[in-house]
């Protein structure tokens, strides 16, 4: 991770000044500053992200159903872990709150004795987001805590995210002549930010060949490809705070081969999102709009497997969703509806969970368990 600068003036401001005075810098160490700058990066300035009115829209804001489908594997989990007096429940990047809400109103309301079991964390890097959580999780009092990953005991529980990995800072690489290259940011005669392709920087050129070997894959030349190094960081974390559990990764992903293959996109799978459209600039307004990239599933499972993570599967998310009660969710959630209006809402919502073109079907749920 970058240091953070110095906040006298704009991000893109002080990121042409750190230029000037240090020459190009990582496209890794820019998409670190432009979503977790602490003042004016992405996910921790003062923003409307989530929503119809903010970016984007994840799966927890669309239907209530996913939270409960989720309370009822983690019901599951909890006897699978021989029914724990205490558990803890730790949720990375968890925003506003909105999947702890309705996880633990599910639990609260049919599995009672997981909830008594239960001590609810969240990490959150944004300050703004932890306060809206805090209200938003009030009425379920001290069984919420916020707490870094590096500070939280698991012995034994559940780690959970929802679109965290594809977040991650990304370095972006392409074999030229046999040779990778690293992505670097500049800044042109007229003062924009602009590409420019060096030598791998140190950081990446110690780890490159040990990335590819856990793979047993290459990519084709000229092809651009993402690098997630903090993936690899992540999962060391969370091994080292877990003795025994569960890690539960909802992302959208692709296994090696098809993100290397000749038939993929030849510029890598970075992109952003600004009022639910695809940014054309990438590189402009640095902190205003979100940046993602396709999870490397193939790298995560190795990585995984390396710190003591088991691989226990990889499903799509709406056949996961499906095998785990959703549909039994949906007909309750029906039953209990207000009135038709609220019904058709959520029939409208659910659709978007399951159908194969719907968005639930471009994600995927990684499951790995954790015994030591």
């Amino acid at each position: 991770m970058i240091g953070i600068l110095a906040n006298t003036s704009s991000l893109a401001t002080r990121l042409r000044e750190r230029i000037e005075l240090e020459g190009p810098i990582t496209f890794c160490d820019w998409m670190t500053s432009a979503l977790y700058d602490p003042r004016d990066g992405y996910y921790c300035a003062a923003r409307s992200r989530w929503g119809r009115k903010g970016d984007y829209r994840t799966s927890p804001e669309r239907s209530p159903l996913f939270a409960r489908t989720f309370a009822r594997y983690l019901a599951h989990l909890y006897q699978e872990l021989g029914r724990p007096t205490v558990w803890t429940i730790l949720e990375a990047g968890a925003g506003e709150g909105h999947f702890a809400e309705g996880l633990l109103g599910t639990l609260q309301e049919f599995f009672p004795e997981v909830f008594t079991a239960t001590a609810f964390v969240i990490d959150e890097v944004s300050s703004i987001s932890r306060a809206e959580a805090g209200e938003r999780l009030r009425r379920f009092g001290d069984r919420v805590q916020f707490s870094s990953i590096d500070e939280a005991e698991i012995n034994p529980g559940v780690v959970f995210s929802n679109e965290l990995l594809d977040a991650f800072p990304v370095h972006r690489i392409v074999l030229v002549g046999g040779e990778f290259k690293e992505f670097y940011i500049t800044v042109d005669d007229n003062g924009n930010f602009a590409w420019l392709l060096q030598e791998l920087s140190p950081v990446l050129s110690s780890r490159v060949e040990g990335y590819f070997e856990r793979l047993s894959s290459r990519p084709a030349e000229g092809k651009v490809i993402e690098v997630s190094l903090e993936i690899e960081s992540w999962q060391r974390r969370v091994a080292a705070r877990m003795r025994s559990g569960y890690v539960l990764t909802v992302d959208y992903g692709a296994q090696a081969e098809d993100l290397y293959s000749l038939g993929a996109n030849s510029d890598g799978t970075l992109r952003g999102f600004q009022r639910h459209q695809f940014v054309d600039d990438l590189l402009a307004q640095p902190g205003e709009h979100d940046l993602t990239t396709t999870v490397n599933w193939s790298f995560v499972k190795a990585v995984g497997e390396r710190v003591g993570l088991e691989f226990v599967e990889l499903t799509r998310q709406d056949q996961f969703l499906l095998a785990n009660g959703f549909l039994e969710e949906l007909e309750l959630e029906s039953r209990q509806a207000k009135d038709e209006g609220e019904r058709l809402k959520l029939s409208s919502s659910a659709r978007e969970m399951i159908l194969p073109d719907g968005m639930a079907a471009r994600f995927q749920v990684l499951v790995q368990k954790r015994i030591v």
